[in-house]
């Protein structure tokens, strides 16, 4: 079931993902704190709609303001060791790589999730965006469910 938050209206659009990273020290004393920091820290979502009619307000920390806007926890790709990667089952990621220029880093390390939890796995991809793991790891490409809390 979407939330309703509220987000700086230049990332205000259907379909942006975003991981929610907390608050920042410009939100003390805001009024508006909480219908913004509803949201758990950490997760990933993704934006379902728009409120085209509610207006735009002030905030210290997006320079164009904020508006509301429905959200729902959103899936988040990710590399697994390819052993595991089974749709429905539980992963964890293979673990820190710092190859940052490989096609594949965004995967092996995304945003919104920890290494040392695991995850379902909503389903499988196939294989990763790079051509060999300079790390040389058996990887896979596979969508996580967003984290239950």
């Amino acid at each position: 079931m979407p939330e309703v938050t509220l987000i700086g209206t230049r990332l205000a659009e259907v379909g942006r993902e975003f991981v929610f990273r907390g608050e920042s020290s410009a939100c003390e004393g805001c009024p508006y704190r909480g219908q913004c920091l509803d949201l758990s820290p950490g997760t990933r979502y993704r934006i379902t709609d728009v409120r085209e009619n509610a207006q735009t307000l002030d905030c210290a920390v997006h320079d164009g303001g904020v508006r509301a806007v429905e959200v729902e926890p959103a899936p988040t790709p990710a590399n697994v060791p390819s052993r595991v990667a089974y749709a429905g089952s539980k992963a964890k990621l293979a673990g820190s790589c710092p190859y940052t220029d490989c096609p594949s880093h965004a995967y092996c390390v995304p945003d919104g999730v920890d290494f040392d939890v695991e995850y379902r796995i909503d389903e499988v991809i196939g294989d990763p965006p790079h051509d060999y793991c300079m790390l040389d790891r058996d990887l896979t490409l596979v969508e996580l469910a967003p984290r239950e809390d």
